[in-house]
């Protein structure tokens, strides 16, 4: 009952910057890992590889992710672009202000708890 809304909403804001939840969330991952593999997207995002590849495509088809290379000549390993790092600034404000709208009334605490209770039951899941 809460994720569907959220999604909407969210896609709603992304939308601003032509973007949907899941280039927004490999976006959010190559700026807080530097770079990754598509094997390694699909284990963040719980998804198979070939849903990756398909947004990875059309990210790289904007300009926002670039090839890089790695270690072992194998592995193709992706990093946001300059203009990606730009839209991921600008997008970033937008998802700030969204999260503070939908988190209002419920305090810090309330949150950090919220918090606690989700990555529990995400463990639970997960096992």
């Amino acid at each position: 009952m809460l994720y569907r809304p959220f999604e909407n909403k969210l896609n709603f804001h992304l939308a601003e910057h032509q973007l949907h939840r899941a280039q927004w969330s490999i976006f959010y991952y190559l700026f807080n890992n530097g770079s990754a593999t598509l094997v390694e997207l699909s284990h963040y995002l719980y998804v198979e590889k070939p849903t990756v590849t398909r947004t990875m495509t059309r990210l790289e088809e904007l300009g926002y992710v670039e090839h890089v290379p790695s270690h072992d000549k194998r592995e193709k390993r992706t990093q946001l672009t300059e203009l990606g790092r730009k839209v991921y600034a600008e997008v970033r404000v937008t998802i700030d202000q969204f999260e503070t709208d939908i988190l209002k009334g419920v305090s810090e605490r309330e949150q950090l708890e919220a918090i606690r209770i989700m990555s529990e039951i995400r463990n639970n899941i997960i096992k």
